[in-house]
């Protein structure tokens, strides 16, 4: 696709979709971490977590798709593949067997933390770019962050 179909100019757009990777890289990791704490969370906590750990690894695996659509919108092509996603993300992979609940939850709210940063550093780059659509979308996401990080502190007790 042409980026000029959709009244973008393709020169500022290459910074864009770069960032959109790497947020799409960190999602896949952000996915799998939740997936982990999902399968092996247990204690007291286990059906609060256990329900609210789905929650999240549903909305990120939703916004992995938008994030990979909005890139082929731009007229690029997704990173799709787990050594892309490892190579490029800055979040780290978590092994989750035996991780108690409170440090999973601590885990997420450092992944969150993070991915509210770098969608941050991509609205400046979307804003340079007048690309208002994926400004958009990335505030959407920015803002369930942002509010799940902050009922994770309050789980947590984490000020």
């Amino acid at each position: 696709m042409n980026p000029k179909v959709i009244s973008l100019e393709e020169k500022k757009l290459r910074p864009v979709v770069d960032h959109l990777n790497d947020l799409l890289a960190n999602y896949h990791i952000h996915y799998q971490k939740l997936r982990g704490c999902h399968w092996n969370v247990r204690g007291n906590h286990f059906f609060t977590l256990h329900a609210k750990f789905e929650e999240l690894y549903t909305n990120a695996l939703t916004t992995i798709d938008e994030l990979a659509e909005r890139i082929l919108t731009l007229g690029k092509s997704p990173f799709s593949t787990f050594k892309d996603y490892v190579e490029n993300a800055e979040l780290k992979e978590a092994d989750t067997i035996g991780m108690k609940d409170v440090d999973m939850v601590k885990a997420i709210i450092e992944d969150l933390e993070a991915l509210i940063a770098m969608q941050r550093d991509l609205l400046e780059i979307t804003s340079e770019a007048e690309d208002e659509g994926t400004n958009d979308m990335i505030n959407a996401f920015m803002q369930f962050n942002e509010k799940q990080n902050w009922m994770l502190r309050a789980f947590v007790n984490k000020a």
